[in-house]
């Protein structure tokens, strides 16, 4: 029986192996999937746990209910692959023989990367909400905080989910201006980017909105040492931005058996990936697919879900020797919160930056790149769809890998 082993469980993992699972039965593929840990984030809901929004057990489900019940789940650190004889080294001594290897670990955090950051001043001024624990210890130092100089910064790209650093300024705007001392804080947002988003259309709108809502924006601003006592950025070209409250996102890499892994990955830790057919580069028989791989696009779970369609064709016709016609174009898209129960959409890919109309076609309801209620009841109902239709490994009606022109006008 042909063996297929997927490396991480959470969005990507999970995903692929439902997908896998649905197209053969137990008796004609074996999948084996590994994960570290047996806790399931939903990782979009981070950034609403610093503003009361939401709570740990609204975000954390166990990873083996995830997975189709025929599934083998194996939860242990992952010590290294060893490319040449197909084989997974798990810490605890087992060894995994695979015909397929999927990556799908993820990106972790490297915040001990910086000069700093997490010295003096870490969870108790200078934060992030990335994870789990700094969300939660960031809505008690939110809670406490009465006014002051709070600033947001990216460390570097790529970053998981590109637009939640803004979101977290707007919702911050929103959030000082219920607690009443919104005329208090000055809000900055720091970026090494030369604008506030990676695409000019999309850039230039999210820079009115920072600006409309008086968020200062410092663009090209490359951080090498966090001084957390005495509470400054300090970029590489000396120039330094103070601070009260720091909420910071460090820099990201691959998980670290990638490194151990000779010829696996890059100098992060990503895996080298075709960023159509999501093979990797390294070997015929491995893929890579959501945070794990190195490909152009952007590190946020509705990329995930687009490739997860690809990576299932495509992992079905290498199995059954055929070449591998699927191919993702870098279709993303998410909706950014913007506060006050208004959120934007945004649709793009490797070719077409975000531009306005409307989603998912020309009379679709929900307006590009424009604020709207409905933009954020959206938001807020992709975690019931991430549950019960992504995760399970089932299409969303109407919307498809591949991105659509329909609706959408170049300005």
């Amino acid at each position: 029986m042909r063996r297929v082993v997927i490396l991480g469980a959470g969005t990507g993992g999970t995903i692929i192996a439902n997908r896998l699972r649905h197209r053969y039965p137990a008796g004609e593929l074996d999948i084996t999937v590994v994960d570290r840990d047996g806790e399931h984030v939903y990782q979009p809901g981070l950034l609403f746990v610093p503003f009361g929004l939401t709570h740990r057990e609204d975000l954390v489900r166990p990873r083996r209910q995830q997975l189709r019940g025929e599934i083998n789940y194996i939860q242990c650190e992952i010590d290294a692959v060893d490319l040449a004889t197909d084989h997974v080294r798990l810490v605890d001594g087992t060894t995994l023989p695979y015909d397929v290897l999927v990556v799908a670990t993820g990106a972790v955090l490297r915040p001990e990367e910086t000069d700093g950051l997490t010295g003096p001043g870490w969870m108790e001024r200078v934060f992030t909400f990335y994870d789990l624990a700094g969300a939660t210890a960031l809505e008690r130092a939110l809670a406490g905080f009465d006014g002051g100089r709070l600033v947001v910064n990216v460390i570097d790209l790529p970053i998981k989910c590109p637009v939640a650093p803004l979101e977290f300024c707007f919702l911050a705007d929103w959030y000082f201006h219920e607690r009443g001392i919104r005329d208090r804080v000055d809000l900055t947002y720091v970026t090494p980017l030369d604008a506030a988003f990676t695409k000019p259309v999309a850039a230039s709108t999210l820079a009115d909105l920072l600006a409309e809502k008086g968020v200062n924006l410092e663009t090209e601003f490359n951080t090498g040492e966090v001084d957390g006592a005495g509470g400054r950025l300090i970029s590489y070209d000396e120039r330094e931005v103070p601070f009260d409250l720091a909420v910071v996102i460090p820099l990201h890499a691959g998980a670290p058996y990638v490194g151990r892994s000779p010829g696996l990955g890059d100098e992060l830790d990503f895996v080298p990936t075709d960023e159509h057919t999501l093979q990797s580069k390294v070997k015929p028989n491995v893929f890579a697919l959501g945070d794990a791989a190195n490909v152009p696009a952007s590190k946020a779970g509705s990329v995930t879900h687009f490739q997860g369609e690809v990576l299932e064709a495509n992992v079905v016709a290498y199995l059954e020797g055929r070449p591998l016609a699927a191919s993702y174009d870098g279709h993303a898209n998410c909706f950014i919160e913007t506060g006050f129960d208004k959120a934007l959409l945004i649709d793009f890919n490797y070719d077409t930056e975000p531009l306005p109309g409307h989603f998912p076609g020309r009379m679709g309801p929900m307006p590009l790149l424009a604020e709207s209620r409905l933009n954020h009841l959206g938001k807020l109902m992709f975690q019931w769809f991430y549950w019960h239709v992504l995760l399970p490994g089932r299409d969303i009606p109407g919307i498809h890998a591949g991105m659509s022109m329909a609706g959408k006008h170049r300005p």
